[in-house]
């Protein structure tokens, strides 16, 4: 049992790689995630490590989706719940009008009962444009 817990004079410093339990460490799954130079793991996106400061290649750092993959995931979404393009910017221009309607409460105050009127009937000019947006998002889906 003692040969498992390795040397004692051996410590791990926050600016020193991992110390191996055993000589026979497995090797990591993923190969950029460790240093060519000194084999410390590299940090969660970092371009540099930080041990010897050698740098991460380039390819591996920039993991942001690109424009391509959203509008992929976007086209798989809209296929998965059965919508058309107009219907989702139907749907979409739906919520944004609710969300006005919400926000026109908070933006406008009210002195008066006429400013109070004049609220609430803004306030329901957006609420049936969005009534109108979501029956149109619901009209234009796929059948």
């Amino acid at each position: 049992m003692a040969q498992l817990a390795g040397d004692y004079d051996d410590r791990q410093e926050f600016w020193k790689p991992a110390v191996p339990l055993r000589s026979e460490a497995l090797e990591p799954a993923d190969k950029a995630a460790v240093c060519d130079q000194c084999g410390a793991d590299f940090l969660t996106g970092a371009r540099f490590c930080h041990v010897c400061g050698a740098e991460r290649d380039a390819a591996v750092v920039s993991r942001t989706p690109s424009g391509a993959r959203v509008w992929r995931d976007l086209s798989a979404a809209r296929r998965a719940m059965g919508q058309t393009i107009a219907s989702l910017i139907a749907l979409f221009l739906g919520v944004i009008c609710l969300i006005a309607a919400a926000v026109t409460g908070f933006i406008y105050t009210a002195t008066t009962v006429l400013d109070w009127q004049a609220v609430q009937i803004w306030r329901i000019e957006w609420l049936l444009a969005s009534l109108a947006m979501f029956a149109a998002g619901i009209l234009l889906k796929k059948r």
